[in-house]
């Protein structure tokens, strides 16, 4: 590993970033000042900052929108498939094994919901498995909103590591949806509805039996195919 002595420009430019990214106490979302103006308070050249900019957005901590800036990654630091998920070939037993995961995870997750969500936060999550919902009995695919409903509840939690165990979790939908052709159990869509009641009604008890009764069900199906 480098030391500070060693980095390069762009590199040190980035470290300079990060920190005034924490400084200003910037969030996920949070757009970055312009090139200019970032150059200008950095007190760095443009094309330097420009590769400081790249080697940001490789680490998934800043998304450069063309036309528009450089914002804070939703997931900062969490670039996309982290662990390498992609080139293991036994794709049944890596779904297999993620469902363990989750199963360790996710029932305290949607407990920590229940006890902490806000009433729109507790809305959005019943608005997202009414959309699933929808999408499955029309025969679409359902695995954004899937996705989507997972994600509202762990940010739900309101503890600051589950955003970041947030994508390795949700790794397992997509790859469980095409496992199953699509195909998600009636009692899967009920457990669905079951958590997102129980966090609307503050019952942590109630969410974290629903969510491990959800991922029962899941191992249920995996097992099948």
């Amino acid at each position: 590993m480098m030391n500070s002595e060693e980095k390069s420009l762009p590199e040190k430019l980035a470290d300079d970033i990060v920190d005034y990214i924490l400084r200003e106490k910037l969030q996920p979302g949070d757009r970055l000042p312009n090139e200019s103006i970032l150059a200008e308070t950095l007190g760095a050249g443009r094309s330097s900052l420009r590769e400081a900019v790249k080697l940001l957005a490789s680490r998934n901590i800043v998304t450069v929108r063309q036309g528009s800036g450089t914002y804070i990654s939703s997931t900062p630091g969490m670039v996309e498939d982290p662990l390498g998920f992609t080139f293991i070939e036994d794709k049944k037993k890596l779904a297999e094994d993620l469902l363990e995961i989750r199963f360790l995870l996710e029932p305290s997750i949607a407990a920590k919901a229940a006890e902490n969500a806000s009433a729109d936060d507790a809305e959005h999550i019943l608005d997202l498995c009414a959309e699933a919902e929808r999408l499955l009995e029309e025969g679409s695919d359902h695995t954004a909103k899937d996705i989507e409903f997972h994600t509202a509840i762990g940010m739900s939690s309101k503890n600051m590591v589950v955003p970041r165990l947030i994508p390795i979790i949700n790794s397992s939908i997509p790859l469980f949806i095409d496992l199953t052709e699509n195909v998600l159990s009636r009692e899967t869509i009920d457990t669905h509805r079951e958590i997102a009641d129980a966090i609307l009604s503050h019952d942590p008890v109630r969410a974290h039996d629903a969510m491990y009764l959800h991922l029962v069900y899941n191992r249920r199906r995996i097992h099948s195919v």
